[in-house]
């Protein structure tokens, strides 16, 4: 059996956008409870030269709806990276899913070999769409999530890999 690009992307970030919803509820709820300032947990770092939890959460929206925009063959629409409460990091990751949702299976299946060319500075770096997918752009997205869902955890937020997998 094959998998295609559609299903091996859309589909597992909407999930797992969704699953950091319901984490960043729990994590507002707690901060409600625990009179702990929302604006405290969004700008939590684990190490000083680590990136805070806002970061996280934008980098992991960006690289989802990144990588199916380009394969797609569309612009990705550019969200300011502007939150700074767990309620502004729940709307962004909302929007992401809404943006990502709109993609079919026609727009995206077949861009395996498509030739995707990312510039970070003045340098280069070259891909297939198998390639970028598979080898950077879901790698990416999990490691900016599973470091907010470790900001958060860190914290005192009661949740657990149930949490993070949800109903895959």
């Amino acid at each position: 059996m094959n998998i295609s690009m559609y299903q091996a992307s859309v589909p597992r970030f909407v999930n797992i956008l969704g699953n950091l919803v319901n984490i960043l509820d729990k994590a507002q709820a707690h901060a409600v409870e625990k009179k702990i300032d929302p604006v405290y947990l969004a700008s939590f770092r684990l190490y000083p030269d680590m990136l805070p939890m806002t970061k996280q959460v934008q980098i992991a929206c960006d690289s989802a709806k990144g990588v199916v925009a380009r394969l797609a063959g569309i612009d990705s629409p550019v969200f300011e990276d502007n939150e700074t409460t767990l309620l502004d990091l729940k709307e962004r990751a909302l929007k992401t899913i809404a943006f990502i949702q709109t993609f079919t299976a026609a727009q995206i299946d077949g861009t395996e070999d498509k030739e995707i060319v990312t510039k970070r500075g003045d340098k280069e770096t070259h891909y297939n769409g198998l390639q970028f997918l598979l080898g950077h752009a879901v790698p990416n997205f999990y490691f900016h999530v599973t470091t907010a869902y470790n900001i958060l955890r860190h914290n005192g937020i009661e949740i657990g890999k149930r949490d993070f997998l949800g109903n895959p």
